[in-house]
């Protein structure tokens, strides 16, 4: 069944989350957009200056107004009043014209600021362990580099810009209606505290909801995803029901804190709105007082009024702006919270390759001493293939006092040697393959391959020497082709995708409509287990690989493929050391050696036929037995030869 989150997982991460943010501004958030906007930083300064002079270009007509009734029309001029029209109608055009190329100065260099952070993000979640990844659900993840980088390029097109240019304009506006008569422009002045007040009160109310309703959609994305990649078992056991009622769940919740977004933005609109309204009122009413006591010209009360009006939209747009400011900076918050968690870490070597040419020097080393001296050969055995040194490995999350997941491994593969990994469920073969391509860091000791340290080596030098093969394998939305050469160097070919496909017995894919070039649907889907089984190790086997960590690779194989796919690949496992996890004594009898892991130690090592005669748990794991409860190991149970 696919995960559905629920409500209270969803506050529980709320509180998490932005419990670190509330000694955080919003402004100080913001601020760490400026490396992505520094690039753009001089057509954003130009559009807003040309957003300023357009917004101060409006301001102009009340005064045009104002000349126009105190001159023309009091002078009953009509070629005066049609000048004054033909004033007014070149200063809207040119307001128009300056907006229109404020919006074009913008609009490219934002789409490309979104770019550039959707590209960061992208890379950098490559870059993070697959611990983080343990951690964080897909659904969250997809909502920053969609919903959240939306959010941001809306915020720097509109509500950056117009903050400054609203206030320049209300200050400009403020000045030219003090300028015309005080004492109404004091009256205009006097709902600027209380507006303030409710504006500091729904920045602090809104940034809360805001964020509960961001990472809301992560978790309805999340349910989503899973719903559509779980298709299968929601049909097989008739849970679409279930599901629904979850979506509905995360719907109306979701619902509900929009709905307290909508009441929170409805709140300061009408607070904004209203009293301004009321101030324009009594303006009015002492205005049109004082024009009748001879004391203000009737020009001058358009204009004032004229100018009151303009500025009604850049004060009622604040609340609105504020919204989107308090989105934006959430928006930022949440971004930066995968940015700054710490990626895989390149200790050892700065150049591509240097790890493996170092080890590839070592073998060159060890072939040349071997054939001088005898002694040498049983040097390199001891020191080269993969070896570990008394590993211990506790998941990053784990209580500090937990017990390790695996502890003490002593386990060494000898140069071109094949060794399986037998254990019960639970016992960490899985987490101890990951150990070698460095999925996961060891707690303590160390693993080396031909004697170097792996943590010595670039992680891409590491991973061109170590191949893979996961039980659960995952292909992608591309070719075939394509999905079985990701395991080779750019330059291999038809040949060698070819060698690889015959190896893991994968040659129906020859049958499909375009061959290997037949498009793979999501994560496979479209093919079969135990084909999606071949095609993974096809593409651990195509790069001819040093070392070669196979997990249980065989598991979903019918006996007869499995028998056609072992005989070839046991003349893959003679040129390359393997540690191969296996089940089945079939798959057992691939390898030189087998090591009993169990409880997160080893417990044995030694041929397949040693084991049986002297490890009851290796015994009985291989007989098959269906008691359910695993016999306690006897005395007779050996360490073996790990060395």
């Amino acid at each position: 069944m696919p995960t559905t989150p629920t409500p209270t997982d969803t506050l529980a991460e709320e509180a998490r989350e932005t419990e670190p943010a509330k000694s955080r501004s919003a402004v100080r958030g913001l601020l760490r957009l400026w490396p992505y906007v520094r690039p753009v930083r001089v057509r954003l300064l130009t559009a807003g200056v040309v957003a300023i002079v357009a917004s101060c270009t409006g301001l102009v007509i009340p005064l045009v107004l104002k000349w126009i009734v105190d001159g023309p029309v009091a002078d009953r001029n009509t070629g005066g009043v049609w000048l004054g029209a033909l004033y007014l109608l070149l200063l809207g055009f040119a307001e128009a014209v300056l907006f229109g190329l404020r919006r074009w100065l913008v609009a490219r260099p934002l789409a490309g600021v979104e770019a550039a952070m959707r590209a960061d993000l992208y890379r950098h979640l490559q870059r993070l362990p697959v611990a983080f990844h343990d951690r964080w659900s897909s659904g969250q993840l997809l909502s920053r580099g969609t919903t959240d980088l939306m959010l941001l390029r809306m915020f720097l097109a509109f509500p950056l810009t117009f903050l400054l240019v609203n206030s320049v304009t209300i200050l400009v506006g403020v000045i030219i209606m003090l300028a015309q008569e005080w004492t109404l422009g004091l009256v205009l002045l006097a709902p600027a505290v209380p507006v303030m007040v409710v504006c500091w009160l729904f920045e602090k109310r809104y940034s809360k909801v805001a964020r509960r309703a961001q990472d809301q959609v992560g978790d309805l994305t999340t349910l989503v995803e899973e719903s559509v990649l779980g298709i299968r078992i929601i049909k097989g056991f008739g849970r679409h029901r279930s599901q629904a009622l979850a979506f509905r769940d995360l719907s109306r919740t979701l619902r509900g804190t929009e709905l307290a977004k909508a009441r929170l933005l409805a709140g300061i609109f009408a607070a904004i709105t209203t009293l301004p309204e009321l101030a324009i009122g009594a303006a009015l009413v002492l205005g049109t007082v004082q024009v009748a006591d001879g004391a203000l010209s009737a020009g001058t009360l358009v204009a004032f009024l004229s100018t009151a009006l303009a500025l009604r939209w850049p004060v009622e747009s604040i609340g609105f702006l504020l919204a989107m400011s308090q989105e934006a900076a959430t928006a930022t918050e949440r971004y930066f919270e995968v940015m700054d968690a710490e990626p895989e870490s390149g200790v050892g070597a700065t150049r591509r390759g240097e790890g493996a040419t170092a080890i590839a020097d070592a073998g060159a080393k060890t072939k040349t001493k071997t054939k001088t001296n005898a002694n040498a050969n049983a040097n390199a055995n001891a020191n080269g293939g993969l070896r570990f040194h008394a590993v211990q490995f506790r998941y990053p999350d784990a209580p500090a006092h937990s017990a390790p997941i695996l502890d003490r491994i002593d386990l060494h593969i000898r140069p071109g040697e094949t060794m399986a990994l037998v254990g019960g469920t639970g016992s960490g073969k899985t987490t101890l393959t990951a150990l070698v391509p460095r999925l996961h860091e060891v707690t303590r000791g160390r693993i080396t391959l031909d004697g170097v340290d792996i943590t010595e080596m670039p992680r891409d030098s590491l991973r061109e020497l170590v191949a893979v093969a996961f039980e659960e394998p995952t292909l992608f939305s591309a070719a075939v082709g394509e999905n079985v050469l990701m395991g080779a160097e750019d330059a291999a070919g038809e040949a060698e995708l070819n060698r690889a496909l015959a190896v893991a017995q994968a040659d129906f894919v020859h049958a499909l409509p375009q061959g290997t070039d037949t498009q793979v649907g999501e994560q496979g889907l479209s093919l079969s287990g135990g084909q999606r089984q071949r095609l993974a190790l096809a593409r651990a086997v195509v790069g001819r690989p040093r070392f070669l960590v196979l997990d249980d690779p065989l598991s979903a194989l019918d006996v007869h493929t499995e028998a056609l796919v072992e005989a070839a690949l046991r003349r893959v496992l003679a040129e390359t050391t393997a540690l191969v996890v296996a089940h089945r004594p079939s798959t057992v009898m691939l390898a030189d050696r087998v090591a009993l892991l169990s409880e997160g130690r080893i417990a044995a090592v030694g041929t397949h036929h040693e084991l049986l005669r002297t490890s009851v748990e290796y015994a009985w794991l291989m007989s098959g037995a269906t008691e359910t409860t695993e016999p306690a190991r006897t005395a007779e149970t050996t360490e073996g030869d790990n060395r």
